[in-house]
Order: structure tokens, then C-alpha cells, then sequence
């Protein structure tokens, strides 16, 4: 069976994730995981309390697992934390997986132009974003390293975890903590 390969979507919203997420789908095969498209057929909202983490952890599930088999998967979050990523790469190479990051930056300007076109057309789709909250997103948001972009081994977990499992474990907690070490 061939490794499956798992790709990171990292960007801010209005990146153009999704668009380029829906590309690597067609081009690779692979089943693209997107929780903005769950989240309202679902829920009936696009952020509902505490909703979008349980959903996000059972999505990881089903992109393990499927990877696992030796399907290439898209996990089209965002991905804003260094630790977030860190422990999908190690999770995915626990699985028998290569992992990498597909980061789209851009600047502000577009990002404001980009997310206003969206809800003006396709307000069904998305959510409304103030211009102060998309500034505060913008300064919560970790740029990849060179590292992360270049494949390097994750660092250890952070304490008390035991390892990058169990720290995903208590980030989305619909994910159970059943991966052991990254295979080489």
C-alpha cells in the first residue's frame, strides 16, 4: 500500500484554503475535510458554543483514519497555533503518513476585500467577521516556521503531555487519545 499523503491548510480566513483545498481534492484523490462546510447543515450557525472543537476532533478521526488506509487527506482548518500543527504532523506520521503545510499568507487589505465579496455573495456559506476581530485574529495567528514548512521532526509535547496524542486529545476532544509514537 503507498503512504498516504496528509496536507495542512494554514492561512487566515479569506486565504483562499478552501479554493486551494478543493484543488489538492480533485488533483490528488483526496477527501477534504472542511468544518465550515459541517458546521451550519449541522448546527444551524457557523460558530456555535463550543460546537466547531468537538466537530474539528471527529474530522481528525475519520483524516487518521483515512490516511491510516493509505488515503491522501486535506485538512482544511486554518491551523493557527505552531501546537496545532505540530501535533497533526506527529499524529499523521503515528499513522504511517507524510504530512505537510500548504500555508497561504496574505495581507490585510485583501484579506478585508476577500472576506466582504464572500458574504456579499455567499452569505449561506460563511460567517460576518468585524474588521476588530479579524485584527485580533491576525495577531493570535502563528506563521509557519521554515522548520514546519520544511518537514522538520516535531518537537516534544508540551508538559504535562505525555506526548503530541494526548496534547490533541485535550485540544479537540471528540479526538481520542489512541496514537502511539510516529512511525518511521
Amino acid at each position: 500500500m503507498d503512504r498516504a499523503t496528509a496536507i495542512l491548510m494554514v492561512g487566515l480566513p479569506g486565504a483562499g484554503k478552501t479554493t486551494r483545498a478543493r484543488h489538492l481534492e480533485e488533483h490528488l484523490g483526496a477527501l477534504r475535510l472542511t468544518p465550515d462546510e459541517w458546521m451550519i447543515p449541522l448546527f444551524g450557525q457557523s460558530q456555535p458554543e463550543g460546537r466547531r472543537d468537538v466537530l474539528e476532533g471527529r474530522l481528525l478521526w475519520t483524516a487518521l483514519r483515512a490516511a491510516e488506509r493509505g488515503l491522501n487527506v486535506v485538512v482544511d482548518f486554518g491551523l493557527w497555533s505552531r501546537d496545532e500543527r505540530t501535533a497533526l504532523r506527529w499524529l499523521f506520521s503515528a499513522v504511517g503518513a507524510d504530512c505537510r503545510i500548504e500555508y497561504l499568507p496574505l495581507d490585510h487589505d485583501t484579506q478585508w476585500e476577500r472576506i466582504q465579496q464572500r458574504f456579499a455573495h455567499t452569505p449561506e456559506q460563511t460567517f460576518t467577521i468585524s474588521a476588530e476581530e479579524l485584527l485580533d485574529w491576525r495577531a493570535r495567528f502563528q506563521e509557519p516556521t521554515t522548520e514546519e514548512l520544511e518537514g522538520a521532526p516535531p518537537p516534544a509535547a508540551p508538559q504535562p503531555h505525555a506526548n503530541w496524542s494526548a496534547w490533541a486529545a485535550a485540544r479537540w476532544p471528540s479526538l481520542p487519545d489512541i496514537y502511539g509514537c510516529p512511525a518511521d
